[in-house]
């Protein structure tokens, strides 16, 4: 068996039927690549073949009464792919707007925690096009958030695609074994008693941490606070429901306008987020006179030693959508950016994995609860959105034989910050995923929309 890191652990806690925790995906691909042709079966044969050597999709939890830790990850002895892996039709004409609606029903269902938490949903129909003559399929993937982060989960896409159609499926790897409920408990009693000595030997770095913030402060040189961000039509409570949109917008053009300004590809991303949410505010009289403030994932595989699949930090960005010209609003979000990251980077990579070990199941239930029911989410959000950047291979890629033309990635959204804007690079391509609340944002394809429009105002200003 192999437990749960508290960060990881901290997305269970965090679900509710209002608020599941899982990432999607909807990928867009070409099935005429497919190594004798289409079908059903013979996708979900080449499936379960990949899946004995991915071991995580073939995992659930399991916990006991006692256990004063984290669940555990042991195998699923009676796993069947046929419980994970789904077939449907889009309803004619099979447009954008029936494949998100219904992607967006997906996205809203929670994942069956006695089971490997993870699906994959085949859908035909897309455009109205025959699969099987025309070549044309989309596939949304969902997998609990306890389980991947961005890099984990682009890490896990990978293992299911390959850079060349016929690719051998990989040997098969072991999983994590099993575990009796009494050595969860044991194991969890362990761990509950070090958490003494564990939490005294976190105490110097937070204080030092805390200290280099204060410093930094007087200086102005601290990224963006927490319950600072202004309310917007999207910091409300959420309910069940889900809804979707995407963009496609091409890599070189987003390239060009970082190197014409000397700024990284993330900060062009921000900008487009910046320049789209800003537009989209405007035009209903609603643009906050303060900047809005992004809560921005930060990857910190590689800096920590740490156990879990979750392997994250968090930066608050500044948007500054309270700028117009849409260069000085690049510019000052490029540097607020490169004040963030230092802070973050000073902070230690650590920190947050460390302290998310002592938060028991109770705390967040009852923190998120509280939270939801108050009129804070309305008031005072913590942040106004999620917005993540995740690159990705710059090669063609063949998901079960089938070439990948497009791979929107869509994050969780949270009560009080009801909206996900995640982009990923993908062969010459820049996807961008939208996932909202249809209560909170009606419209979300004007936002999705928007996103060709200002990047095209940057291009112009490269001129």
């Amino acid at each position: 068996m192999q437990r749960l890191s508290g960060l990881d652990a901290s997305f269970l806690y965090l679900e509710t039927p209002d608020q599941p925790m899982h990432v999607c995906s909807i990928l867009d691909v070409d099935t005429s690549t497919m190594p004798g042709g289409y079908t059903f079966d013979r996708l979900r044969d080449a499936l379960s073949l990949r899946i004995k050597a991915m071991p995580e999709f073939r995992e659930k939890l399991a916990n006991n009464p006692l256990n004063l830790d984290h669940p555990v990850w042991v195998d699923d002895d009676t796993f069947d792919i046929n419980r994970h892996l789904h077939r449907i039709g889009l309803p004619p004409p099979g447009g954008r707007t029936e494949l998100a609606e219904i992607c967006g029903h997906i996205a809203s269902l929670q994942l069956d925690r006695r089971r490997p938490l993870w699906e994959m949903w085949v859908i035909e129909g897309v455009a109205g096009t025959d699969c099987h003559r025309d070549g044309r399929l989309a596939i949304m993937t969902k997998v609990h958030h306890a389980g991947v982060d961005g890099v984990t989960g682009a890490n896990l896409m990978s293992q299911l695609c390959s850079t060349e159609a016929d690719a051998p499926a990989p040997d098969p790897v072991d999983g994590v074994g099993g575990g009796t409920g009494w050595q969860i408990a044991a194991g969890g009693l362990l761990r509950f008693a070090a958490r003494p000595l564990r939490l005294a030997n976190m105490v110097p770095d937070t204080v030092s941490s805390v200290v280099g913030t204060l410093l930094r402060a007087r200086q102005g040189l601290t990224m963006a606070r927490p319950f600072t961000a202004p309310p917007t039509v999207f910091n409300a409570k959420i309910t069940g429901r889900r809804n979707i949109a995407y963009a496609q917008l091409d890599l070189e053009d987003v390239k060009a306008v970082k190197n014409h300004f000397g700024v990284k590809v993330n900060d062009v991303v921000m900008a487009l987020v910046a320049g789209v949410l800003r537009q989209y505010l405007a035009e209903r009289n609603a643009l906050p006179g303060s900047s809005l403030v992004a809560s921005v994932p930060v990857s910190v595989h590689g800096q920590s030693d740490r156990p879990g699949r979750n392997q994250v930090s968090a930066m608050f960005s500044t948007l500054h959508t309270e700028i117009a010209d849409p260069v000085a609003r690049l510019e000052a979000i490029a540097e607020a950016n490169s004040i963030a990251k230092e802070h973050s980077s000073a902070i230690g990579a650590t920190l947050l994995q460390d302290w998310s070990q002592f938060a028991a199941p109770a705390v967040f239930g009852v923190a998120m609860r509280v939270y939801a029911r108050s009129r804070l989410t309305n008031s005072i959000p913590v942040h106004n959105l999620v917005v993540s950047n995740v690159p990705g291979p710059q090669v063609p890629l063949y998901l079960l034989g089938c070439e990948v033309k497009a791979m929107y990635p869509l994050g969780p959204i949270f009560h009080g910050s009801g909206l996900n804007i995640t982009a990923m690079s993908l062969n010459g391509k820049l996807d961008v995923g939208l996932i909202s609340c249809p209560e909170l944002l009606p419209d979300l394809w004007e936002l999705a929309d928007e996103f060709p429009i200002v990047l095209e105002e940057l291009l112009a200003a490269t001129a």
